[in-house]
């Protein structure tokens, strides 16, 4: 299994998927808990929600491996995402609920963390970076889309129900307000959906370490909530009926964040 799948497109648009993996090696998997083999924290079917984007010219980045064997979209060092946040590891040892990883409470080594950044984090990593530099290289605007869903609640993260469509440019610093605004009013003017723009989540590592305005390269985050596009209970299934209106609200999203990209800083 190849650590991701890539797709290049000829558009100035680069778009990362790295939660929707969900293959572990038996190494790993032998060790987790029966809660983590069931990989409860995946971005499920995110992938298919951009099927469309070859149509758009996007090039696209899709990683194969779960999250619970590398975080994609946390420091190789586990240094925290956020200054409230005490840790972002980038290989973790609870699920979002809580709910321990690995059995009995197994604690990795510090060389074993290391060994995985090497050979599932770092490909990844090095491909989004050449694959900017291509852009850029070739447009006057690389754009970075980082594509991920989360559960509509998860109490241990956030109190209630998440805004539909999250979007996040870590306060502005990988994107411009303008260009952020712009997207948050294009799914306004769906009348369908929700939206927040750097609120509870404003962008991982990926937008964080790419997104440089200076150096005409945006990133933008989207956190979906999984309501938009699957029933999330009680099997967590794909729903066509609702993920068509949503694939085509993002579809809008890419589009309009395209038209940005013969704009210089």
């Amino acid at each position: 299994m190849s650590i991701y799948d890539f797709h290049l497109g000829p558009a100035p648009l680069l778009i990362s998927i790295p939660h929707a993996g969900t293959q572990v090696p038996e190494v790993f998997s032998q060790r987790f808990t029966a809660a983590a083999r069931a990989l409860p924290d995946t971005d499920w079917y995110v992938d298919q929600l951009y099927d469309f984007a070859t149509r758009l010219g996007a090039s696209v980045i899709k990683a194969n491996y779960s999250r619970y064997v590398v975080d994609l979209n946390r420091s190789p060092d586990s240094s925290p995402l956020y200054a409230t946040s005490p840790t972002s590891p980038v290989c973790a040892s609870r699920t979002f609920a809580g709910e321990a990883i690995y059995a009995d409470d197994e604690v990795l080594h510090e060389s074993e963390i290391q060994q995985r950044v090497e050979e599932y984090w770092e490909p990844y990593h090095d491909r989004i970076a050449t694959e900017l530099e291509r852009i850029g290289e070739e447009h006057p605007l690389a754009l970075l889309w980082d594509a991920h869903s989360i559960a509509s609640e998860i109490p241990a993260l956030f109190p209630g129900q998440l805004p539909e469509f999250n979007l996040g440019t870590r306060d502005d610093s990988a994107c411009p307000a303008r260009v952020v605004q712009a997207l948050a009013e294009e799914v306004r003017a769906s009348g369908k959906y929700s939206v927040a723009v750097n609120g509870r989540f404003k962008g991982g590592y990926i937008t964080m370490q790419y997104g440089r305005p200076s150096h005409s390269v945006y990133a933008v985050q989207l956190e979906l909530a999984e309501r938009t596009y699957m029933n999330e209970s009680p099997r967590g299934e794909w729903d066509p009926a609702l993920a068509a209106p949503a694939m085509q609200c993002i579809e809008r999203l890419l589009t309009r964040y395209l038209g940005f990209a013969t704009l210089r800083n």
